[in-house]
């Protein structure tokens, strides 16, 4: 049968943030227990535009696929393919601009589920782009959120996410005018930036903080600093294997001997329980991650599903 061809109307139509966090625990379940694989990003570079290739194989749904997408001072493109896992029949081509959103955020919805404390109630962002929106979207799906604030360099953009986050989380968000602010007695804090630099100073964190920080894929870049690292009581990421690769964030630290990677866990470990994601409540938890593949070949499995379903989509002449 020929390929489907899922555009980012279909994606958007078919998929919210609910199932996208089961769908991503599931898939990180099944890494920890060997009936995934993931390969870390690799990257091509000519110049103006750099391609970003990925790929994944889920024994547990029949599947195998990839992403793949291109950067340039335009913008991003986002293609996932998915593959018969037995036959290696091309199943599906879906535009994964959305999908990619959906499942960074629902990712870290499931580390906030197990590493924020039960009673968190008061969030801090720091970014207003399109990936801040679904990780502020994520944690309030996982926790009873009454009050967020955000920050962002445009005073016109952070009043304007929080206008619109505030109907989508159905919880008012207040924009600051600081990144500190935004910081200080929280029990979350969202970083989801393109900043190339610690984005605010460690010693503003509180006590049994949460951070997902997610804005760096790029060992050149770093949204936090040295002293939040070393207020940090557990790290967590998507990936250690793949972090080691590229999250600057914690590539800086573990250079300057603040941590290092034998103190990290994969965040399967810790949603199969071999791990603990938070040890006591006054902990400082922080969460990395750079974006794995299982988790688009996860969600591209369950939009094909949907999309068949629901007799959506377009046939491909292949």
């Amino acid at each position: 049968m020929p390929a489907l061809f899922l555009n980012e109307s279909d994606v958007r139509e078919l998929l919210d943030m609910e199932a996208a966090i089961d769908l991503v625990e599931a898939a990180f379940r099944e890494l920890a227990s060997g009936q995934a694989q993931n390969v870390p990003r690799r990257r091509a570079q000519a110049p103006g535009i750099m391609l970003h290739t990925m790929s994944a194989s889920a024994e547990y749904l029949g599947r195998i696929g990839w992403k793949s997408y291109t950067t340039t001072r335009e913008g991003a493109r986002f293609l996932v393919g998915l593959y018969d896992g037995t036959t290696g029949e091309l199943l599906a081509l879906i535009e994964a601009d959305w999908l990619g959103q959906l499942r960074t955020g629902a990712a870290s919805g499931v580390a906030t589920e197990y590493m924020a404390r039960p009673d968190s109630a008061v969030v801090g962002v720091i970014g207003t782009g399109t990936q801040a929106r679904t990780q502020l979207k994520a944690v309030c799906t996982v926790r009873r959120i009454e009050r967020i604030e955000v920050y962002g360099r445009d005073a016109d953009r952070r009043a304007a996410f929080a206008d619109e986050m505030s109907e989508y989380c159905g919880t008012q968000v207040e924009p600051v005018h600081s990144p500190d602010t935004a910081v200080a007695e929280k029990d979350i804090v969202i970083t989801a930036t393109s900043s190339r630099v610690p984005v605010f100073e460690g010693r503003s964190v509180d006590t049994g903080t949460h951070l997902n920080v997610i804005g760096s894929n790029f060992p050149q870049k770093s949204e936090i600093d040295a002293e939040t690292i070393r207020r940090i009581d557990s790290i967590v990421c998507d990936s250690v294997e793949q972090c080691r690769i590229e999250a600057g964030d914690l590539i800086d630290a573990v250079d300057q001997g603040l941590t290092d990677w034998r103190l990290m866990h994969d965040l399967g470990d810790v949603v199969t329980g071999q791990q603990t994601g938070r040890a006591q409540p006054e902990h400082v938890t922080l969460f990395k991650s750079v974006g794995l593949a299982i988790q688009d070949v996860a969600l591209a499995t369950e939009l094909l599903d949907r999309a068949i379903e629901e007799g959506m989509g377009q046939r491909l002449p292949f």
